[in-house]
């Protein structure tokens, strides 16, 4: 069982902001310092429990990434990483996405092995949750890069779990882009269930994740895609989430839970179209977190994703996730501290934002109508989720309507 005292390990290394793929790029690593320093400002890495380590070079970075993907796929990453002039398309570098740059295989590989390394730790019982904010390369596919995304980390954790004795592992992904790489990876696999909450792929990259998209002939159900249409806002959100995660998770019954929390759902990010605040994506951490302990005996990895509104969206939705993972959540109203705020000035000429919400929540919480009331067949949000149950639920013994 999980001890009573949260054990919590978050993986910090000034390396992993190597992974740069330039200046105008959406991906930029001030997105992850920014985290750390406003996740220290408020004492969230030195709450008791919780132990902040770097990463540890991995001696046989071949074997370890061949696990996922294929040999040419690192050999070309290699090749790019000691000159971006040998980036190959056709593996999905060089490209706008994916720019080459000198170390992009060792710092890809790096943010690969933090996350193989906190399930092994979880699994072992070394600690009860482990989290990565830095990871969650959920497109990566095994034969090459795409979305911003070059070694799939999420995919090489649940290879070694299932490689060391796991036989069922749960991959929730409420990124506003479908999970694509992990699902493709497992695809034909029973013993990964991946449930992938997103904006719909008829206008989203990567085009993907439609209900009817439910895992090969050898692993039918084990893939749930709930695709969501632009503009969904917080209470339709949670409702979308509640209404498909936990019920198939229970029934599922997995071992651990590996989840991906990029926070580009949000309103004001760049490169997405949904209506999601940071009152809403800590209550959906909130509950990811709660069904670990529920089902899983609080074995949870916990990684980031996308998240492009780099100052005022991602430090604070990762460092609520990580507060969370602490067992020491953090209050919405509570001021964001000052210190953290001029520093951001000074970086990007700006203040950041001057509280932990975004002024949504009602006593830390953003209600939402449970999908126990009845669905509503006008209501896209409700249509899709639908879709999804019917996809699914009856693969997993469950009742469309009911459960």
């Amino acid at each position: 069982m999980a001890s009573t005292t949260p054990s919590v390990r978050v993986v910090w290394d000034d390396r992993l902001t190597q992974y740069d793929f330039g200046e105008t790029h959406p991906m930029n690593p001030v997105r992850l310092d920014l985290t750390t320093r406003l996740a220290r400002a408020l004492g969230v890495l030195d709450l008791p429990g919780v132990e902040v380590v770097g990463v540890d070079d991995e001696p046989d970075l071949d074997a370890f990434l061949t696990g996922v993907h294929s040999p040419d796929f690192v050999e070309a990453v290699k090749a790019a990483s000691l000159d971006p002039a040998n980036a190959d398309e056709r593996f999905g570098l060089g490209t706008e996405d994916d720019p080459a740059f000198v170390g992009i295989h060792e710092t890809s590989a790096r943010i690969a092995v933090a996350t193989r390394d906190l399930c092994k730790a979880v699994w072992q019982g070394e600690i009860d949750h482990g989290v990565n904010y830095c990871g969650g390369m959920h497109h990566a596919m095994a034969d090459r890069a795409a979305g911003f995304c070059i070694y799939n980390d999420a995919a090489l954790g649940i290879r070694w779990l299932l490689d060391n004795g796991v036989e069922r592992v749960a991959y929730i992904d409420v990124d506003v882009h479908h999970g694509d790489g992990v699902e493709q990876i497992f695809w034909n696999d029973p013993r990964v269930l991946t449930i992938s909450v997103h904006e719909t792929g008829r206008i989203l990259f990567p085009g993907t994740g439609f209900p009817g998209d439910i895992g090969g002939p050898e692993a039918e159900g084990s893939a749930a895609n709930l695709e969501l249409p632009a503009g969904t806002g917080d209470a339709a959100w949670l409702r979308a989430i509640h209404a498909v995660a936990p019920s198939l998770v229970r029934a599922f019954k997995p071992q651990i839970l590996v989840t991906q929390q990029g926070c580009d759902s949000h309103y004001s990010d760049p490169l997405a179209h949904m209506a999601i605040s940071i009152d809403a994506q800590r209550t959906a951490f909130e509950t990811i977190h709660d069904l670990a302990h529920e089902v899983c005996d609080g074995r949870w990895v916990a990684l980031g994703g996308g998240g492009y509104e780099l100052v005022d969206v991602v430090p604070r939705s990762w460092t609520h996730l990580t507060a969370i993972a602490a067992h020491k959540p953090i209050d919405l109203e509570t001021p964001v501290p000052q210190e953290w705020r001029d520093h951001v000035t000074e970086r990007v000429g700006r203040p950041g934002p001057p509280r932990m919400g975004d002024g949504v929540a009602e006593g830390g919480h953003v209600w939402f109508r449970s999908w126990a009331t009845g669905s509503d067949p006008d209501n896209p949000v409700d249509r899709a989720v639908m879709a999804t149950r019917e996809a699914v639920f009856p693969h997993h013994g469950l009742d469309i309507w009911f459960d």
